[in-house]
C-alpha cells in the first residue's frame, strides 16, 4: 500500500519536474527525454523500466558499468547524481512491476546476476528503485557481491529497513548509482 499511495503522490508531486527535465534533455540532444528499457522484475518476469535519458542516443544496450563516461550527456551526469533520473520509475511502482526499495532490476543479458539473485532466492521480489546494495556502493559490476546483498535485504527486509534505505538514498547522497567507465 506505501508504494501505491507513495508513487501516485510522487508523480503529482514530480510530473512537472519530469517534464521540465524532459524538455531540457530534448533540446541538450537527440532522442527521446524518456528512456525505456526491458528489465528483469520479480520471479524472472520481464518489465518496461522507465527513466530519464542520461545517455547519448544510439548508446549500446549495455549494463551501465560497461558504459563509458563520455557517452553520458552532461545534463545526464548532472541527473545521475542527483538520481532525478530515476523519478519515471515512480511508473513502474504505480504498475506494480518495482517497489521502493528492492533489488535493482537488471537488464536480461546480464545472466551472471540473474544466476545468482536465483540461487538465493532474490527474484522473489519486486524490485526497487534503490535498495540496500546501492546505499552500501554495490553497484552491477560485481554480480556475486550484489546478489549477496540483495539476499541480506531479503533475509531483513521490513518497512523499518525500507524506511532507512529510502532516507539514506535521499539525505545522505548514499547509494552514488552504477560507475561508468572513464
Amino acid at each position: 500500500m506505501f508504494d501505491v499511495v507513495g508513487a501516485a503522490f510522487g508523480l503529482l508531486l514530480a510530473s512537472l519536474v519530469i517534464l521540465v527535465l524532459v524538455l531540457k534533455i530534448r533540446c541538450q540532444s537527440d532522442g527521446p527525454g524518456i528512456f525505456s528499457q526491458d528489465r528483469i522484475g520479480q520471479n524472472g518476469k520481464l518489465f518496461r523500466c522507465y527513466k530519464l535519458r542520461t545517455m547519448q542516443t544510439g548508446t549500446p544496450d549495455v549494463p551501465t558499468h560497461h558504459a563509458s563516461i563520455t557517452q553520458i550527456t552532461p545534463l545526464g551526469i548532472y541527473l545521475r547524481k542527483t538520481k532525478l533520473d530515476e523519478l519515471p520509475q515512480l511508473w513502474n511502482v504505480l504498475r506494480g512491476e518495482m517497489s521502493f526499495v528492492g533489488p535493482r532490476p537488471s537488464l536480461p543479458t546480464q545472466s551472471v546476476l540473474i544466476k545468482e539473485r536465483e540461487k538465493r532466492g532474490v527474484l522473489s521480489l519486486r524490485p526497487g528503485i534503490t535498495g540496500l546494495a546501492q546505499i552500501n556502493s554495490i553497484d552491477m559490476s560485481d554480480p556475486v557481491l550484489l546478489a549477496e546483498k540483495d539476499a541480506e535485504y531479503l533475509r531483513d527486509r521490513s518497512f523499518g529497513l525500507d524506511l532507512q534505505i529510502l532516507f539514506r538514498t535521499i539525505f545522505s547522497g548514499a547509494g552514488s548509482g552504477d560507475r561508468v567507465r572513464s
